[in-house]
């Protein structure tokens, strides 16, 4: 019963954090698989003209109605005239099902990121970007229970609820800028860094609730990023990357690091190991394992939970697994010709 009590009381929590953080955003452990999301300036550092991924988060099974998480974002890169410029076109897809009454949020957001070349050798780059769409939630009224529906002794479904929803459902549109900068360090072309700043729902989407008498306002996000990468030697390296966000009251830390083994051939390598661990300050230790078997790469982690929530999650938190695909498509003026860019 004890055990019972802290659950619920773990639930209740959990839906105060997410009203007083007004919405707060989607969020991924493995953030080196949702650059976009991170920061839309972020698409097109990688080896290569064209990059899929998708990430699928379940979280809180120990707790509740597991929290769902997809995400699946694309970046082609296009070369700009004879200049070592290029251009990064793609797009973010989110979606997310969370909770007993099945609230589901779903962003389909296009975006666009422009590389300017910083000298002739092709190895300093300032990107400007901007994303920017659709957003729907919805939830369904028919898993409502609340206590307006008890009648003293029993629950009935044919009492009102004492909701007055007047719309299931509502969308609106949302924008993101952002601007990074990346470049090689020293002769290795393999040792390379960058870092990043993106202000995100800039154009403060308003009237984001189910109750149409209620105004409430987005609140903008702030994401600032970084990433460096040194080789170890011949056959390995070494990738640190992290994020810190803060929207309205609440701010995150997440970093961490992930040492690769190459397998096969030092120059163009096939098949590559990762492993490492990130952390999300007072909140969660995040063991990473991935697996390159190029073009397709595989990626696994797991949320261990430290925050105060743990006696309720039992340390429990959230699962991941992604997918990515990443090549050169080798057409004419191909960007492995054209661009120098971070290997991450």
């Amino acid at each position: 019963m004890k055990k019972n009590i802290v659950k619920y009381y773990l639930i209740i929590t959990l839906c105060c954090l997410w009203a007083n953080a007004k919405g707060q955003d989607i969020h991924f452990s493995q953030i080196f698989e949702t650059p976009l999301l991170r920061n839309p300036a972020l698409a097109g550092l990688f080896s290569g003209d064209l990059r899929i991924q998708t990430v699928y988060r379940t979280q809180w099974n120990s707790v509740t109605n597991a929290y769902r998480t997809g995400s699946s974002n694309i970046e082609y890169k296009v070369p700009v005239g004879v200049s070592n410029d290029y251009l990064t076109i793609g797009g973010q897809f989110l979606y997310d099902k969370s909770g007993t009454v099945d609230l589901t949020s779903t962003h389909i957001l296009p975006a666009i990121n422009y590389h300017k070349a910083l000298g002739d050798e092709k190895n300093k780059y300032l990107s400007l970007a901007l994303m920017g769409g659709w957003v729907q939630r919805s939830i369904d009224r028919t898993k409502i229970t609340t206590n307006s529906q008890f009648n003293g002794t029993s629950y009935s479904s044919t009492l009102n609820n004492g909701e007055n929803f007047n719309k299931p459902s509502y969308a609106y549109f949302d924008g993101t800028v952002g601007l990074s900068y990346n470049a090689q360090i020293g002769d290795n072309t393999d040792n390379n860094y960058y870092v990043g700043l993106a202000y995100h729902h800039f154009n403060k989407p308003k009237n984001i609730s189910f109750y149409s008498s209620v105004d409430v306002e987005m609140a903008p996000k702030w994401v600032a990023s970084a990433g460096i990468r040194m080789s170890t030697n011949d056959y390995s390296f070494i990738s640190f990357e992290g994020d810190y966000s803060t929207q309205a009251a609440t701010q995150e830390l997440i970093g961490g690091a992930l040492y690769t083994v190459k397998l096969d051939d030092i120059e163009n390598p096939k098949y590559l190991i990762h492993g490492g661990a990130y952390l999300r300050l007072r909140d969660a230790i995040i063991p990473v394992m991935k697996i390159e078997a190029r073009p397709l790469a595989f990626a696994i982690s797991y949320d261990i939970n430290i925050s105060t929530l743990k006696r309720a999650s039992t340390g429990r938190g959230g699962f991941e697994l992604s997918i990515s695909y990443q090549k050169y498509v080798d057409r004419y003026n191909s960007s492995s010709d054209a661009t120098r860019c971070p290997k991450f």
